[in-house]
């Protein structure tokens, strides 16, 4: 079988791409990612000679590059996801979001092969009491998240229209490996190494549930080989942390492993101005995926932190490169202006 991972240069795209190769080894990878800022062939340099993977740098609004590509199944992971850039300005997550799926969604009836779009669980908004399931309400707070829902709702209307096998997918907040650094987890950690101030919006107890990459990555996989169509399932790590939390275990854990005084990490948090719409609460409830495709997480909450703070430790030339913007370089030095098809 031959997958078009879109996004696939991206945190979780490469992870789960690294994962298909190592679990299913018979199946050829196309990674489709136009490289804008969050896009990092770094991410996958140990395995871009492998003759089971193969990468195209496009745009998944090109209808015409998406008829051209080869592939069986199309896993979508491509987005603008960074809820402070959609606050900025919206328009890119409109273009990639919603029409770039559409456009993935229209090759994937041309063809009638099976397409698993991955989505979030802020399509459902902020929440009081419980948890989402996958029948609670669509109630975006902010752009990216109403780009996210609108493409869910595209999605479920190619299977109930066309009959289209499409799985949807929402998962709660990732971190592990190759994170990009403007997010929480490897801002924290990277801001800490540099001695420069941790921002935290508002009091800090906005709550998240946290799913290590690893995880989704199965998770997603489950879905793709055992997920009915037209069906959702939420992914999550059954692991509320309120913000400030997370941020000072995460201080913690680098003054334990680097000698720094722990009471000078902690003095760097600064409490910022709260972002415009920003979700009170998140907990998703994943019955649904472990009841029928028998998905369970299974990295512990307080491993999974200690082994990302260690990463970002050992791998601080990576995170470097993306902070002095010099990852940029990487696809012209091992790509030049090459089509790659």
């Amino acid at each position: 079988m031959k997958v078009l991972v879109t996004g696939g240069a991206g945190f979780i795209g490469s992870n789960f791409i690294r994962h298909m190769l190592a679990a299913h080894p018979g199946y050829t990878i196309v990674n489709l990612d136009l490289l804008t800022y969050a896009g990092n062939l770094e991410n996958l340099s140990d395995i871009e000679t492998l003759q089971k993977y193969r990468f195209v740098k496009g745009d998944i609004c090109d209808k015409g590059l998406l008829e051209k590509l080869d592939f069986d199944a199309v896993i979508h992971f491509a987005a603008e996801s960074h809820v402070d850039r959609s606050i900025l300005d919206s328009a890119p997550f409109l273009q990639t979001n919603v029409l770039g799926t559409q456009a993935l969604l229209e090759e994937a009836r041309r063809r009638g092969c099976r397409m698993v779009h991955v989505s979030t669980d802020e399509v459902y908004g902020s929440l009081a009491e419980g948890a989402f399931h996958e029948t609670s309400p669509l109630m975006p707070n902010s752009p990216y998240a109403a780009s996210k829902a609108s493409s869910d709702l595209i999605a479920r209307a190619y299977c109930e229209t066309y009959g289209l096998d499409v799985v949807i997918t929402r998962c709660s907040n990732n971190y592990g490996p190759y994170q990009f650094p403007e997010k929480l987890i490897p801002l924290v950690i990277a801001n800490a190494l540099q001695g420069r101030p941790v921002p935290v919006y508002g009091d800090g107890l906005n709550v998240r549930d946290w799913l290590y990459v690893g995880d989704h990555c199965t998770a997603v996989d489950a879905a793709f080989h055992k997920g009915g169509a037209g069906e959702v399932y939420n992914i999550g790590g059954r692991n509320e942390q309120a913000n400030i939390g997370i941020v000072r275990r995460l201080l913690i854990a680098v003054a334990r492993k680097t000698g720094a005084p722990e009471e000078s990490l902690l003095g760097l948090i600064a409490f910022v101005k709260d972002r415009p719409g920003h979700d009170r609460r998140y907990a998703i409830d994943p019955s649904k995926i472990e009841r029928e495709l028998g998905w369970r997480p299974s990295t512990p909450f307080e491993s999974g932190i200690d082994g990302t703070v260690d990463w970002y430790l050992s791998h601080r030339p990576w995170w470097e490169r993306i902070i002095s913007g010099a990852y940029r370089e990487y696809y012209d030095l091992q790509y030049g202006k090459r089509a790659i098809l």
